[in-house]
């Protein structure tokens, strides 16, 4: 039975997945990070999703490539999928043709904050993590794909949009690239799924749009990781 990991930033980005899929939480996952994790299966595949967990000081959830690094390493420690997946939700450029809920496989992946301009660390900062399970996956399900770029901010200077902007269709969030990192390291495939929750171009202040669309995103994100788990089953 192959093995399948997700990893999720959010508990409400993960709730529909889990309702969906009917998974239970994992009581011999244990861990001192606040990391969660919940398992079953579904079309004859075994599955387990991690999510970040929740901050014990702030009582928020843990965004951003720290907690990511952590989930990812402790995912693959005790479950050694044959397949890591992360899915969560972005933001994205109008005037490259996204929408909110349009939802992407990452093509390619990689850091867009992390500049070191010196020698090789340029290319080890940027990370550029291939895909080509999820670029295979994409063309079988009919699914755009995007150059998925991560960063520590929510927000986005104006050297960050720059940045983005030398990509085609992109989507800006804060773990992907941290988990290709550590799926690297394992020597295991990688697939980024990620639904769109805010327009970067469009106006609105970044967490307002993220808060106003966050349940169509993950809605529209759950039908997805189900239609590629069920690809995936076949």
């Amino acid at each position: 039975m192959q093995k399948v990991t997700l990893i999720m930033a959010m508990i409400q980005e993960a709730t529909p997945i889990i309702e969906q899929l009917q998974l239970q939480p994992c009581a011999d996952f244990l861990s001192k990070s606040p990391s969660r994790a919940f398992t079953g299966q579904y079309q004859g595949l075994d599955i387990s999703l991690v999510v970040n967990g929740t901050d014990i000081i702030h009582n928020v959830e843990c965004v951003g490539t720290q907690p990511a690094t952590l989930a990812a390493y402790e995912a693959l420690s005790h479950f050694q999928p044959g397949l890591l997946i992360n899915a969560g939700t972005c933001g994205a450029f109008a005037d490259k043709g996204s929408t909110i809920g349009a939802v992407y496989l990452g093509e390619r992946i990689r850091f867009f904050d992390r500049r070191i301009p010196m020698g090789d660390y340029e290319a080890y900062g940027h990370g550029n993590y291939l895909c080509p399970e999820a670029v295979q996956l994409a063309g079988q399900l009919n699914i755009p794909t995007a150059i998925v770029c991560t960063g520590n901010a929510l927000d986005m200077s104006p050297t960050d949009e720059a940045i983005l902007r030398r990509e085609p269709v992109v989507n800006k969030e804060m773990e992907a690239a941290a988990i290709a990192w550590v799926a690297s390291l394992w020597q295991v495939p990688f697939i980024a799924i990620k639904s769109v929750t805010d327009l970067l171009d469009g106006g609105q202040t970044t967490a307002d749009e993220f808060m106003q669309n966050l349940d169509l995103a993950a809605a529209n994100l759950n039908k997805t990781v189900v239609r590629v788990l069920d690809h995936l089953g076949q």
